[in-house]
């Protein structure tokens, strides 16, 4: 298996729903990126493209893994010399620099020495200290970055990039802009939990679930809400799958670019809808950083983004959902 990207968690539950008369309904699943896909779609001709959403995946992952030493990203984290970036890395960089402009920096794909430092990535946690934040800190700064044509422009060696909050939710697009160059309208795509729907299934939009947060890894796994997807992606981040104890402390996985220390927000879960799985993927994370008022905040001063979201938080110990309005239509709470 690849490793690749490790997931934050599967924040959705597929749903099923009946199979259209006139089209025939394939199911694929594999294996990719450190996690499980699964895809859905009604067909004509009844054919199965898993072979081909293999090789998809793989040369995605030899453009923007990090796990695999030979890939683009690690290349140019490795500082060799000449390397040209193929299209995946660019669409990725581009959106990336887009969403951290929006965002103030609270979205940065620059934090790799910190992910590192901190135990996520896959070295092993070093002792962290202020001053060894501070040190590590003057090169997390996704402007010491820029594409000049097809190559990559560092200001410093010591700059590291890690597209783990954004590299599945494109990978889920480029999967879906292969299905629709088939010829295929109605399609769930997931992977790692992260999906994007379009059309419907039978005469239905198709529908996920989103999980209520565990509070350790042995908990068992229950729906929080159902969401219908009107032609949209769905991404999830959250703090409560991947983190680590020490000393009485939680320390969870979505660092603070300001400060280089774990994100310490009241927002457990955010679920966000957008037009494209990478975007969302995105700002799932820019959210979990900005906490539950400067998110909203965020989206009622970008509404030209498109943005709905399913926030899941803690008050006074307790758990609170927000539901963007739009949205209220197309959710069912569980409970």
């Amino acid at each position: 298996m690849i490793r690749f990207f490790l997931p934050i968690f599967i924040g959705v539950l597929l749903l099923s729903a009946c199979q259209s008369k006139e089209n025939k309904l394939i199911t694929i699943d594999g294996e990719a990126q450190g996690t499980t896909w699964h895809i859905s779609y009604l067909s004509e001709d009844g054919l199965n493209h898993k072979q081909a959403i293999d090789s998809i995946l793989k040369d995605i992952d030899f453009s923007l893994s990090t796990y695999i030493p030979v890939s683009i990203i690690s290349r140019i984290n490795n500082n060799e010399p000449d390397i040209r970036v193929d299209p995946y890395f660019i669409d990725v960089f581009n959106k990336s620099m887009e969403i951290s402009e929006r965002t103030g920096g609270l979205f940065d794909v620059t934090v790799g020495p910190l992910l590192k430092a901190w135990g996520f990535g896959f070295s092993k946690k070093a002792l962290i200290d202020s001053n060894q934040i501070d040190s590590i800190l003057q090169y997390v700064d996704y402007k010491k970055l820029r594409l000049e044509g097809n190559k990559l422009v560092k200001e410093q060696n010591e700059v590291q990039l890690d597209f783990n909050a954004i590299a599945q939710g494109y990978s889920v697009d480029v999967l879906a802009s292969f299905l629709e160059k088939k010829g295929i309208e109605n399609y769930l795509v997931e992977l790692g939990g992260e999906l994007i729907a379009k059309g419907k299934k039978n005469t239905e939009y198709w529908k996920v679930g989103i999980e209520q947060p565990l509070q350790n890894t042995s908990s068992e796994r229950k729906l929080e809400a159902i969401i219908e997807l009107d032609n949209r992606a769905l991404c999830t981040s959250g703090n409560y799958r991947k983190f680590y104890e020490e000393d009485g402390k939680k320390y969870a996985h979505i660092l603070d670019p300001r400060t280089g220390f774990p994100a310490r927000q009241n927002i457990l879960s955010a679920s966000v809808l957008a037009d494209d799985a990478m975007t969302a993927d995105a700002y799932a994370t820019a959210f979990m950083v900005m906490g539950l008022e400067q998110s909203k905040q965020f989206l009622e001063e970008n509404k030209d983004l498109n943005l709905e979201v399913f926030f899941i938080y803690d008050e006074n110990n307790s758990w609170k959902t927000y539901t963007s309005e739009s949205l209220k239509n197309r959710i069912k709470l569980v409970h």
